[in-house]
């Protein structure tokens, strides 16, 4: 929606963690190659990243050098949303479980992190109990604790205070939101959330009114993790978090830059999952889309924090001259449209319905990239790989290779009572590549048939206080908001509950853009989560996803795929569904 320790023998024998685990899938080898440039090392070849692990190696040290067009939208765990938020989280974040670093579909996997082990469940799945390892601590050397973790969570009910981040955990394990959040918290611990128990410092136990098949998938979030009570500073954590990882803050000035150092606190015995293999990690940012590609392609940084593709000259550059340093990545994104439902004329769906009739599709898939760069026209919102998916085009948009209908458009126009049209704003971020263009290739096909539109440009680290924020939106007249979403995890609630519940609308953070609360889409979600089968459960997504369709208050655009640089000297660099296609930072290394 984004860490390590000092013995040279430890921090090689975990990485052989990562790679002994994927090494007999790896596309190509020589991670330790001799020079070519950029800084050392080999390139792996194109889609090597894809097809397995590009440069695995076991190599300890160095520098890993981010560069970004847009900072972490959070590094507190706990609000953060962005996807390459979470990934980059992984290096001083840790949860009781998380996913497995493996390449492709099988990064998804659940595996212990923090707890011995996945969760014991009982009381017909609405009772999970984990049991902490041993040697956990935090970056002064103290142990991580059940309270801790419990105060971490806890945390996101603190909603005035700790905004943005997801709010599944809120919603399953407080729906009836009674609990005020740790701040407002009158017991003596700060502890007094009932649903979660800890009956020693090595326990924690969830009750959950009601059994979710998902609950999991939830705490492996970044808001899932511990926080230590006495360095909680509310919303000035997120400036220098305390580390639970291998690494820790050496200094983050927000939208310039970010290092992290090792934490010689953090025992590799106790962590099976992060190799931690730099000595040191930065994040640079710049927000010139275009000089970013250019320094990729110098060697002078490792990769795209954002992970959002390159721009159009420098994945033309890449793939004549570097294509052996290039990953043509299908994430798990949609790129789409928000209607604002609640500002006129999108109250009216006919209204919405012009916008799709007049919108052409397969000139704002050229403007992202093409089929190759860009993705897919994507003819509803649930992404290929989650349960439920299909080829539901109500508007028939594929029928039409994604050309406008102007006599469809106008026909919905007379209906909602604009025949001549109507006016509104499009927001769209000024560092999401190719967002502001396929804006503006949106507002040209929308004047065709009377509708003039604004686009309003906006930093895309701000977007929780802007389009994030119903009152704004409101003010500013954002009728149309440019947006982009990947599963939070691979199912109908990881992807779509967020952006389409009524119930997770909020006055700030909020990612209901299009502000729907339709009863019959909220139970589609409700009678999903009852389903232990999730092919069953796929099948319920399957008719949410349609109902949604019906209602055109998103317009998905492209099932979104990029062109990725690694440099030549990036090691164990794999694509991963745990990450919506992007790389698993974490097990990322360096050659000298």
């Amino acid at each position: 929606m984004t860490p390590q320790r000092s013995s040279r023998a430890r921090r090689v024998a975990g990485a052989a963690v990562v790679v002994a685990a994927l090494t007999a899938t790896a596309a190509c080898g020589g991670g330790d190659n001799d020079d070519n440039g950029g800084g050392g090392g080999k390139a792996a070849g194109f889609n090597a990243g894809v097809k397995g692990i590009a440069n695995p190696s076991t190599k300890a040290g160095g520098t890993l050098k981010f560069i970004g067009k847009q900072d972490l939208d959070s590094a507190d765990p706990q609000r953060q949303y962005y996807g390459m938020a979470w990934d980059f989280s992984r290096f001083y974040s840790r949860q009781l479980v998380t996913y497995a670093t493996k390449p492709g579909p099988a990064g998804a996997e659940l595996v212990p992190d923090l707890a011995q082990d996945k969760a014991a469940i009982t009381n017909d799945g609405k009772t999970y109990t984990y049991k902490l390892r041993e040697g956990i601590t935090w970056e002064d050397g103290s142990p991580i604790t059940s309270k801790d973790i419990k105060y971490g969570i806890q945390r996101i009910w603190a909603t005035d205070v700790i905004t943005g981040g997801p709010q599944y955990l809120r919603q399953v394990l407080d729906p009836g939101n009674t609990y005020k959040g740790p701040y407002k918290d009158t017991a003596p611990d700060k502890l007094g959330l009932k649903a979660i128990q800890t009956p020693d410092d090595k326990t924690i136990v969830f009750n959950l009114p009601k059994a979710n098949g998902d609950f999991e998938q939830m705490l492996a979030m970044p808001a899932g993790s511990p926080v230590k009570k006495e360095k909680d500073e509310g919303a000035k954590y997120q400036l220098k978090p305390f580390s639970s990882g291998p690494y820790k803050f050496e200094k983050y000035e927000p939208k310039k830059s970010i290092s992290l150092v090792r934490n010689d606190k953090w025992a590799k015995a106790s962590d099976p999952i992060r190799p931690a293999l730099p000595d040191k990690i930065t994040v640079t940012i710049n927000s010139n889309i275009e000089a970013i590609d250019e320094l990729l392609i110098k060697g002078e940084y490792d990769l795209d924090l954002n992970a959002t593709g390159m721009g159009q000259a420098g994945r033309g550059k890449a793939l004549k001259e570097s294509k052996d340093n290039v990953d043509n990545i299908q994430t798990a994104f949609v790129r789409y449209v928000d209607f604002v439902t609640a500002l006129e004329p999108f109250n009216n769906i006919e209204c919405r319905k012009a916008v799709i009739y007049a919108t052409d599709f397969a000139s704002i898939q050229q403007v992202r990239g093409g089929p190759q760069a860009g993705g897919d026209i994507a003819p509803n919102m649930l992404p290929k790989d989650v349960k439920g998916a299909d080829d539901y085009d109500p508007y028939g948009v594929l029928e039409r290779k994604g050309k406008p209908d102007v006599a469809k458009a106008k026909d919905a126009l007379k209906k909602c009572g604009r025949p001549d049209g109507f006016s509104t704003n499009i927001s769209a971020r000024s560092n999401n590549p190719q967002e502001v263009p396929a804006a503006e290739a949106l507002q040209e096909s929308l004047r065709a048939v009377g509708i003039k539109t604004q686009v309003e440009s906006i930093d895309g680290a701000e977007s929780a206080s802007i389009t994030g924020s119903p009152a704004v939106v409101k003010q500013r007249n954002l009728g149309l908001i440019m947006s982009g979403w990947g599963p939070d995890f691979p199912t109908g609630q990881g992807f779509s509950q967020p952006i389409i519940d009524g119930r997770f609308i909020s006055e700030n953070g909020n990612y209901n853009m299009s502000q729907t609360n339709d009863p019959k889409i909220n139970k589609f979600f409700d009678d999903a989560l009852l389903e232990t089968d999730p092919n069953k459960a796929g099948e319920i997504y399957q008719q949410m996803n349609h109902a949604v369709s019906d209602l055109a208050v998103q317009m998905p655009l492209v099932y979104e795929k990029n062109i990725t640089w690694r440099s030549s000297r990036l090691t164990n660099a794999y694509s991963t569904g745990a990450y919506s296609g992007r790389y698993d930072y974490v097990s990322l290394g360096v050659v000298k």
